[in-house]
C-alpha cells in the first residue's frame, strides 16, 4: 500500500450528508417558531387538547399516505415501544411545554428547553456514552448563552412554570435517549405511531382534566393551528426522530440552543418585546455552540 493511498482517508472533507442537514435546518427554525404559535393557540385550546389534536391528526395523516404506499401497520412490540417513547416526548415533553406557557411566554420556554443536551448528555452518560471534549465545550457555551437570555427583562416566569418546563425537557430528553434503545418501527411509520399513541394519551388527560375549546375560535387560531399540525408535528417531529437514530445526542438535540433565539427575534417582531446589546451576544454564543457541536458530529463513526 502507497503512501498515497494511505493519506486518502485523512485528505477526504467531512461533511454531514444532506437529510441530515435539511433535518436540522426544520428543526431550528420550525421548532423555533412553534413557541409563539402554541402560545397564541393557548387562547382558544388548552395545552393537553392542543398537543394531543395536533399530533393524533399528524399521526392520522402520516398513516393514511404509509397505506396508500403500502407500508403495513406496526407489529406489536412496534407499538408498544413507540407507545412508550411517544408518551414521554408528546405527553411528558411538548404537552409540558404546552402547560407551561399559560405562565411563561414563548421566549422563556424556548430558553429552559435549551436544557435539553444537558440532560441529554447525563442519561447517555448514565448508559455508558459521555460526550466527547468539543461537544462538552459547545454544550457548556450553549448553556451559558441560554442563562443570559434568561436574564432579559421580558422574561419573567412564576417558579411552576420554570419546574413544568425544566420536568418537560428532561422527560423529553430521555424519552429521545430511550428511543435509541427500543425497537421502533421504521422510518415514518414510526414516527406516526408515537404522535398517535403520545397525542390520545394527551386528549383523554385534556377530558379528564375539565379541558374546552373556547368557541368560536379566534379567526388566526385555525391557521395557527393547521401550521403547528403540517410542521410543528409532521415535519418537525419526524425530522427529529430521523436525527435521533443517525447522529450523536448531542448534535440531534442542539436544535434547542437555536429555538431561543428563534424565538426572541419572532417576540421582537411580532410581540412588540424588545431584547438589549447583551441579548444579541447570547444569541451569538448560542451559534458558537452550535457549531462546535455540529463539527463534533461531523467526526462521529
Amino acid at each position: 500500500m502507497t503512501d498515497s493511498t494511505l493519506a486518502l482517508p485523512a485528505a477526504a472533507p467531512l461533511r454531514l450528508a444532506p437529510a441530515i442537514v435539511l433535518s436540522l435546518a426544520a428543526v431550528y427554525v420550525i421548532w423555533g417558531s412553534t413557541y409563539l404559535a402554541m402560545r397564541l393557540v393557548l387562547v382558544d385550546i388548552p395545552p393537553f387538547l392542543q398537543i394531543g389534536s395536533r399530533g393524533m391528526l399528524a399521526a392520522v395523516l402520516l398513516f393514511a399516505w404509509l397505506r396508500w404506499r403500502g407500508v403495513p401497520w406496526p407489529d406489536r412490540r412496534g407499538w408498544r415501544d413507540a407507545g412508550i417513547v411517544g408518551v414521554l416526548l408528546l405527553g411528558g415533553g411538548t404537552g409540558g411545554v404546552a402547560v407551561a406557557q399559560q405562565w411563561v411566554g414563548s421566549g422563556l420556554a424556548a430558553v429552559v428547553v435549551a436544557t435539553v443536551p444537558l440532560w441529554a448528555a447525563l442519561i447517555n452518560g448514565c448508559w455508558g456514552q459521555w460526550p466527547r471534549r468539543a461537544e462538552w465545550i459547545g454544550i457548556g457555551i450553549g448553556f451559558l448563552g441560554v442563562a443570559l437570555l434568561a436574564l432579559e427583562k421580558d422574561f419573567r416566569a412564576e417558579p411552576r412554570g420554570a419546574f413544568v418546563l425544566l420536568a418537560a425537557s428532561a422527560l423529553w430528553a430521555y424519552g429521545s435517549m430511550l428511543s435509541r434503545r427500543l425497537r421502533l418501527p421504521p422510518g415514518a411509520s414510526g414516527f406516526a405511531a408515537e404522535m398517535l399513541v403520545g397525542g390520545g394519551v394527551l386528549v383523554l388527560a385534556g377530558l379528564v382534566t375539565g379541558e374546552r375549546i373556547g368557541w368560536p375560535l379566534h379567526p388566526a387560531t385555525p391557521w395557527l393551528w393547521g401550521y403547528l399540525v403540517v410542521f410543528g408535528s409532521i415535519v418537525g417531529f419526524s425530522a427529529y426522530m430521523y436525527l435521533v437514530s443517525r447522529v450523536r445526542p448531542a448534535l440531534a438535540t442542539s436544535y434547542a440552543y437555536v429555538n431561543p433565539v428563534i424565538a426572541v427575534l419572532l417576540g421582537v417582531s411580532f410581540g412588540g418585546e424588545s431584547i438589549s446589546a447583551g441579548g444579541y451576544v447570547a444569541m451569538a454564543l448560542v451559534l458558537a455552540a452550535v457549531v462546535l457541536i455540529t463539527r463534533a458530529g461531523e467526526r462521529q463513526a
